[in-house]
């Protein structure tokens, strides 16, 4: 359980109760739980190949997006690593309703505006993904549906336009290249982000 989901309970127990006593010691106990650390990511599980390690200016954020429903209950989480193997950034969020590719595209708008702040032009950022739908898009979809003023071929506007919009935006922060991978198929920065974002989908109670 992640001090967040614990921040929760507390507060859903404090609406709760009535005595002054027992939401002062909640209060205490609140405090206290702030001056605890998150667990640490051992970057070691986390192991990149040769390649990946020669790219001195290179950051790599694996992402993943959940959903019980589609739609339903959804989530994403992201990772980050740098070219040294260390985790330096990862999250999770969830949402009460939305869908499965929406949560994909979240996935990788938020990773990206966190690294907004840690690139110059001279880095590279190698995105990781197990959505064949936002990879196919970046590098088949979106250019034709910019020319046409973000409409498809038939005139309609893309689904989650607005996610497509922000990503194309945050792509061009430095260089930045779509990867796929295989979902739950061993590779251990997606299945992390995977465990993540149905993580906080459980501890949110979906």
């Amino acid at each position: 359980m992640t001090k967040k989901s614990i921040e929760k309970k507390i507060k859903e127990i404090g609406s709760l109760l009535t005595s002054s006593k027992a939401k002062e010691a909640l209060k205490t106990l609140k405090e206290e739980l702030k001056k605890l650390p998150e667990p640490e990511v051992k970057s070691k599980d986390f192991s990149l190949d040769l390649s990946m390690k020669r790219k001195s200016h290179g950051f790599f954020l694996f992402t993943d997006g959940a959903c019980r429903g589609n739609p339903g209950p959804g989530s994403y989480a992201y990772m980050v690593q740098d070219s040294n193997e260390d985790v330096i950034k990862e999250y999770a969020e969830h949402t009460e309703m939305t869908t499965n590719n929406k949560m994909e595209l979240e996935a990788i708008v938020q990773g990206l505006t966190y690294l907004k702040t840690q690139v110059t032009p001279m880095h590279s950022i190698d995105v990781y993904t197990d959505s064949k739908y936002v990879v196919d898009g970046m590098k088949s979809w979106v250019e034709g549906w910019k020319r046409r003023g973000w409409k498809k071929a038939d005139n309609k506007t893309p689904e989650n336009v607005e996610q497509w919009k922000k990503l194309d935006e945050l792509s061009n922060i430095c260089h930045v290249s779509f990867n796929w991978v295989k979902g739950h198929a061993g590779h251990p920065q997606n299945e992390h982000v995977d465990k993540l974002a149905n993580e906080v989908l459980d501890e949110n109670g979906f």
